[in-house]
């Protein structure tokens, strides 16, 4: 079975969304802790935008907030991007100490129910965030926890 992850920079619109039907994506589960993206050039990632487009492709959206670095989470990376004068958008990887304190913190009280039911039911479902490489964001430690939950799994990210 097949899991896929998906981020939006350095992705057109039509690139974004073409790859959720090439894919059978019927399950959307967003990840972000807040849904909007400042700048018009990544406006269809906004919440109300993306929910809209899905329904009209018949992907079911879901907020999946839990799975959402905290502030205090997001201020780790932050500092160390600081610290290696990293822009976000061009980051390439996690700190070692976002991943542990993610991991601590978010991945070991998330129960994933939601999740796992879905992909148990056949539902071809997509982790989504913003980053564009998927080492530089959560949604790698959220694919990487539901494959030791189940070894079956094969992470593809889009």
């Amino acid at each position: 079975m097949k899991i896929f992850t998906i981020g939006a920079y350095g992705k057109s619109e039509d690139e974004f969304f073409n790859s959720i039907i090439e894919n059978g994506i019927t399950y959307f589960f967003d990840i972000r802790q807040r849904r909007g993206v400042r700048g018009s050039k990544y406006k269809f990632v906004n919440s109300k935008y993306l929910q809209s487009k899905l329904s009209e492709l018949g992907v079911q959206y879901f907020h999946i907030k839990d799975l959402a670095p905290t502030t205090e989470i997001r201020q780790i990376q932050k500092k160390q991007d600081s610290v290696t004068n990293t822009i976000k958008r061009e980051r390439q990887l996690l700190s070692n100490e976002f991943c542990s304190t993610y991991n601590q913190l978010i991945l070991n009280n998330h129960q994933f129910k939601k999740e796992i039911t879905e992909i148990n039911n056949g539902e071809t479902v997509v982790f989504f965030c913003v980053e564009a490489e998927p080492l530089a964001c959560h949604r790698s430690l959220v694919t990487e926890k539901l494959n030791k939950l189940n070894s079956s799994l094969e992470v593809v990210h889009l």
